[in-house]
Order: C-alpha cells, then sequence, then structure tokens
C-alpha cells in the first residue's frame, strides 16, 4: 500500500508544482491509466480504474452488463451467473470484477505515464489559457527571456510566455534578457501546440493605459482620452478633452515643466507624444491635430470624411512633417482624409483686402478685378500633399 501512498504523494507534488488541481490530475491519470490496460493487456473488456485520493488505493475494475442471454462475454454476464455471485442484481445492472495486480504489467503502466503526461500538458495548456484570456486587453509587467532569429521576443508572464514579434515591438528599441517591460496583451488564442499569447509594445492602448497611470484627471476621468494615433517608437498624437471647464486638459496631460508627458514618453524610448485638444466640429479638430502647425482655411466634406485644408509656405513643412508623419497622423487621429494645398503667403492676402477696401469706390468693373483676384489667392493653390485615416501618405511636388 506505501507505493501507492507515494504516488498519490507525487502527483499531489506536480499538481502544486504546475499549478494543476490535484483532482483534475488523479481523474486524468484513472483515464490513463484504463486507456493503456484495455489497450495492453485485455483490449475488448470494459474496465474503469479508481485511485483514492486519501488511501492511495488503486483498483483496476472489468465492468460488466447482467444480460439474460450473453453475447459478448467481455462485457457482458448472464443473469444467472451474477446470481450467484450476488443475489441482489437484477438485468440491466452493471457488475465490478476486481483485476488482479500482477497483471498490472509493466507496458501498461508505462503507457499510462505517457499517456499522463499528455494530459498534464493539456491541463497546463487549458490553465494557462484560461488565466490569460481573462487578462485579455489588459497591460502587464513581463520579462524579456530570448530572441529567435525571425526578431520575435518572447516575454515570461509567469505561468505563460508571450510573443511579440517585429510588427508589435517599438522600431529601435532593444529589448535584452532579463529586461522588465510593460506590454499589452493584445490576443490569447488556442493552437494545436498550446496557447498563443501575443504581446505588442506597439498598440495604442499601451499608450493610453500609460496616461491613466501618470496623469490623475485621466484616471479619474476628468480628462477624457478622445482618441490616439500612434507610430511606435516615433511619434503619437493624443487628443483630450476636459469634463470639468476649470481644468485644462493639455496642461494636466503635460504636467508641470512636462513631467508626466516625459514619464509616459520614458516607458516607450523617448517616443515624442502631442497632446492636442479636441472639439466636437469636425474643423476645429483637424485644425488642432495638423498642429504645431497653423492652418489656414479648412473645408470638410463630413458624408465623404474628407477635408482640405490650406497651407500657406512658412507652414507647410510643418503641415505635412518628417516623411509626411504629421499629416499621416492627424488623419488617423480625426478620421479624415486630409488633403494639404499650399497658397500665398499670408501678407498677399492682407495686400489683396486692401486693395479690395481702396478700390470699393471705384467702377464696378474694377472692384469686380479686385475680387477677382482676392479670390485667385485661394483658386491658385495646389494640393501638396494628403493622407488617409489608414495611414497612406502622397507628397506632391
Amino acid at each position: 500500500m506505501s507505493a501507492e501512498f507515494n504516488f498519490v504523494d507525487a502527483l499531489r507534488e506536480v499538481a502544486q508544482a504546475r499549478n494543476i488541481n490535484e483532482m483534475q490530475l488523479i481523474e486524468a491519470f484513472e483515464q490513463s491509466l484504463a486507456q493503456a490496460y484495455t489497450r495492453n493487456v485485455e483490449p475488448d473488456k470494459r474496465v474503469e480504474v479508481h485511485l483514492d485520493p486519501k488511501s492511495g488505493e488503486l483498483e483496476v475494475l472489468v465492468i460488466k452488463e447482467v444480460v439474460e442471454k450473453v453475447e459478448d462475454e467481455n462485457v457482458q454476464i448472464s443473469l444467472a451467473d451474477a446470481l450467484e455471485l450476488d443475489p441482489g442484481v437484477e438485468l440491466g445492472m452493471e457488475m465490478e470484477f476486481p483485476v488482479e495486480r500482477e497483471k498490472f504489467t509493466r507496458i501498461a503502466l508505462q503507457a499510462a505515464k505517457q499517456t499522463l503526461t499528455q494530459k498534464m500538458r493539456e491541463t497546463e495548456r487549458n490553465v494557462v489559457f484560461n488565466e490569460y484570456k481573462d487578462k485579455e486587453g489588459q497591460v502587464l509587467t513581463a520579462t524579456v527571456v530570448r530572441m529567435d532569429n525571425k526578431g520575435n521576443i518572447f516575454v515570461e508572464l509567469g505561468a505563460g510566455e508571450a510573443i511579440m514579434p517585429p510588427r508589435e515591438q517599438i522600431p529601435g528599441e532593444r529589448l535584452l534578457n532579463g529586461n522588465r517591460v510593460k506590454i499589452y496583451l493584445k490576443e490569447v488564442r488556442k493552437t494545436p501546440k498550446g496557447p498563443t499569447i501575443l504581446a505588442s509594445r506597439a498598440d495604442e492602448r499601451l499608450l493610453e493605459y500609460l496616461l491613466r497611470q501618470e496623469i490623475p484627471e485621466v484616471a479619474e476621468g476628468i480628462v477624457e482620452v478622445k482618441a490616439i494615433a500612434r507610430e511606435a517608437g516615433q511619434r503619437s498624437k493624443v487628443a483630450v478633452w476636459s469634463r470639468n471647464s476649470n481644468v485644462d486638459p493639455i496642461g494636466a496631460c503635460i504636467g508641470h515643466r512636462g513631467n508626466r508627458i516625459q514619464a509616459v514618453t520614458g516607458e516607450l524610448g523617448r517616443e515624442r507624444v502631442d497632446v492636442i485638444l479636441w472639439d466636437p466640429t469636425p474643423r476645429e479638430f483637424i485644425r488642432n491635430a495638423l498642429s504645431p502647425a497653423k492652418v489656414g482655411l479648412i473645408e470638410v466634406n463630413a458624408d465623404r470624411k474628407e477635408a482640405t485644408v490650406t497651407v500657406t509656405g512658412d507652414q507647410l513643412s510643418l503641415a505635412i512633417g518628417k516623411g509626411g508623419q504629421n499629416v499621416r497622423l492627424a488623419a488617423k487621429l480625426t478620421g479624415f482624409k486630409i488633403d494639404l494645398k499650399e497658397t500665398q503667403a499670408i501678407q498677399d492676402l492682407d495686400a489683396a483686402l486692401a486693395q479690395a477696401m481702396q478700390d470699393e469706390d471705384e467702377p464696378r468693373e474694377t472692384t469686380t478685378g479686385a475680387r477677382a483676384a482676392f479670390d485667385a489667392l485661394f483658386k491658385d493653390s495646389k494640393t501638396v500633399a494628403s493622407a488617409t485615416p489608414e495611414g497612406d501618405t502622397e507628397l506632391n511636388d
């Protein structure tokens, strides 16, 4: 009996060490041994295995149904024979016949061990899947453990390991084994090889989490993050709005001497984060989103989600941004396709206005000509850049 006790103790230790439910592990073993015994010792019989978790007693039982006429001796016993063994049996009942311990052959136990190992792995996988499926969409602290030759980074979460493919990494960020980093748990799914946990440091929701962590007004809901557009490792734009007219949303996010926003960017490899004011009016929202550039006339087609923005030459490079990044992020942030059109300098507009006022008392034909010259300031503009919310940017000469 001591051998069984030792076996139960061993199962218990495995269950505790691998965070597996002890009774589930015992049940898996019972099924494994039953399958192995049937396959290797008595293939045509119906077998059940019971392991008592308290006493450690192990039983292998052959089950037979009580019938009037036996058609299969492996799974049936006649009523007459059954009554000799137990006067209380009736048709349709099942009888248990203990198997002699000597029949637990080494090959059967070895097969049970292999099946048990497989089931134990499945149980572990289910534990990992269930634990992290509930945490999907959260930000967790993970430890970098390795990198493969495809550039995938693997991070340890505790009970499970997550993969962070190149597209979910911050470009240019160098992570070494042992580094502790914050990751966004993007997806948890089951695969034939076990659960796959997808981690990200490039997702916009990691930035949103950091804003809540570092800015009390955001955590408390006084300042609301309305939209985020991010190009990880380079630049992001965050649109904020205050529910309290006495709280400046941009000032709250930036903090004294920029300490709050610097704490956020410090976690993202010094990624630049622009905080802009959200506006319910698409035209003003687009104007704010294009900052630090100062833009002129904005024509909006709300139905088609398109906007044409007039920009003077001295603000053009700011509006476009390096590699079209500023206008591209503005398009992502607002959800509008944005076309930038270059126009003449603002002083030419002032001159045209002055000329139009001076000619008010002159003949109508002359006045009409001045107005035409004024209108031409906008009609002569040319498209120099456009960006869609999906991130495509076109630059024109």
